[in-house]
């Protein structure tokens, strides 16, 4: 018998646990801290169910864009917000808002414990051994901005870091602006014949000068996965750190911090259920360790004096000021949601997802889907990328939208990329847990009427 699987409300409309029932045994399925497989794996036909279950958890889903049901694949630039993730923040607001660290008082205790308490499950999400190893920013780009003012402050002249062109933006002008500072040198690793990132070429350049290869482990346009053991058996000859920029991956897989070898992580929590304003950078104790303050003020301090002040540890070292201290609790909110479904789960409707609509792609004429194909080695995100022959993608998006079709268009903040595939700008779809096949269907049927009527224009 296959499983039926439900996601049940607790008190004040927050998700319970994950709910797996089979026969008649109910398997109540709750996230534990610091353990990121506390879930069941669900059956083929489960997973089939699996969006149709959590889409109700969304309420800005159930609504009508130009008189037309919503069907929102823009989840690559942002995700949706269930319930679970709206009312802890609202809890946070009209319960016991305070500020965190600085008082004794009961509000204040227990924002700080919450607060904290988001730390703990953040880390517990990607398997870090610690959460002191977890530091709170505004978003990934910050995140990748304080690597690149701290530790990239030790760098001299002539030191070499590695990217590559289809790096999002947010990995490029920080070290860009770094190499105007310092006058270190930035290399690209190009594309392969299959669109992915060249091994080959990314083995020629790392050499002796080498300090930091910074690569994007899930790539936003070309749903490419890297080869992370690949590279950090390079970085590692030549005693070169390593950077990931997570910010796609660490909503759709599983993520062991502990397994990857890397020294940091960067993520968003917008882009995994949770709100915006709040991201994170993972790093190892001796990469964070070694990273000077960035931003003065209250709370990254240890002792101030008018001759001189001594600095916190990580993370505090980093969060200099009063916190997005709603954001965090909504962010370990979101970590709560995505555990108690399972990562694994999630990654396993996603491809459920990625095949159908990449096959339905794959019959539309004139379309060029970027990226390796979906039966690829290494992996591949449901993500689709494309341009249609003879038909700009804004005006293509722009009658989606009228049919209630939420795409993205553009240059997807990779114009490196774009200008490598020899174009400037493509659409993307992108569909996350809550899509269902029938969203794909109605995306699909929309593209090609709406293909069919700008070839009636002659276009």
């Amino acid at each position: 018998m296959a499983q039926r699987v439900s996601l049940s409300s607790g008190p004040k409309g927050h998700t319970g646990a994950f709910n797996s029932v089979k026969g008649s045994t109910r398997v109540n399925i709750h996230s534990t801290r610091f353990s990121p497989t506390v879930h069941r794996a669900l059956s083929v036909d489960s997973i089939a169910e699996l969006g149709k279950e959590i889409r109700q958890e969304f309420p800005v889903l159930d609504q009508e864009v130009h008189g037309k049901r919503l069907v929102y694949l823009d989840n690559a630039a942002t995700s949706q917000k269930p319930d679970s993730v709206i009312s802890t923040m609202t809890e946070y607001y009209r319960e016991y808002n305070s500020n965190v660290h600085r008082g004794v008082h009961a509000l204040s205790a227990r924002a700080t414990t919450e607060y904290e308490s988001a730390r703990q499950k953040v880390a517990g999400f990607v398997n870090a051994s610690t959460p002191e190893n977890i530091v709170f920013t505004r978003n990934a780009t910050e995140a990748i901005n304080l690597v690149a003012n701290t530790w990239g402050s030790t760098l001299s002249e002539g030191d070499e870091i590695i990217l590559s062109v289809a790096e999002h933006h947010s990995n490029i002008v920080p070290w860009q602006l770094l190499a105007e500072r310092r006058g270190v040198v930035l290399k690209f690793v190009p594309l392969d014949t299959n669109q992915r990132l060249d091994m080959n070429v990314l083995e020629e350049l790392v050499g002796p000068r080498t300090r930091l290869i910074s690569l994007v482990h899930m790539s936003n346009a070309l749903g490419c996965h890297l080869p992370v053991d690949k590279v950090v058996e390079m970085a590692k000859r030549v005693g070169s750190k390593v950077l990931l920029d997570a910010c796609q991956s660490v909503a759709n897989i599983p993520i062991d911090v502990q397994r990857l070898g890397v020294d940091w992580i960067v993520g968003s929590a917008h882009k995994m259920c949770g709100p915006t304003g709040i991201g994170f950078l993972w790093g190892t104790t001796e990469a964070l360790e070694s990273m000077p303050p960035w931003m003065g003020g209250g709370e990254m301090i240890d002792v101030v004096t008018l001759e001189k002040t001594t600095f916190a540890a990580p993370p505090s070292r980093f969060e200099a000021g009063t916190p997005a201290i709603a954001e965090a609790i909504g962010f370990g909110a979101a970590c709560d949601f995505l555990q108690n479904i399972g990562m694994d789960n999630v990654e396993a409707y996603e491809k459920h997802l990625g095949m159908y609509l990449h096959s339905k792609l794959q019959n539309i004429k004139g379309l060029t889907v970027y990226g390796p194909s979906y039966d690829a080695d290494q992996g591949r995100s449901a993500l689709a990328t494309f341009n249609v022959e003879g038909i700009h993608p804004t005006d293509l998006s722009t009658i989606l939208d009228q049919n209630g079709i939420a795409v993205r268009s553009g240059h997807l903040c990779t114009q490196p990329l774009h200008q490598s595939l020899g174009v400037a700008a493509s659409i993307r779809a992108s569909p996350y847990i809550y899509n269902t096949l029938e969203d794909v269907d109605c995306f699909v049927q929309s593209l090609e009427e709406t293909i069919a009527f700008f070839r009636e224009m002659g276009m």
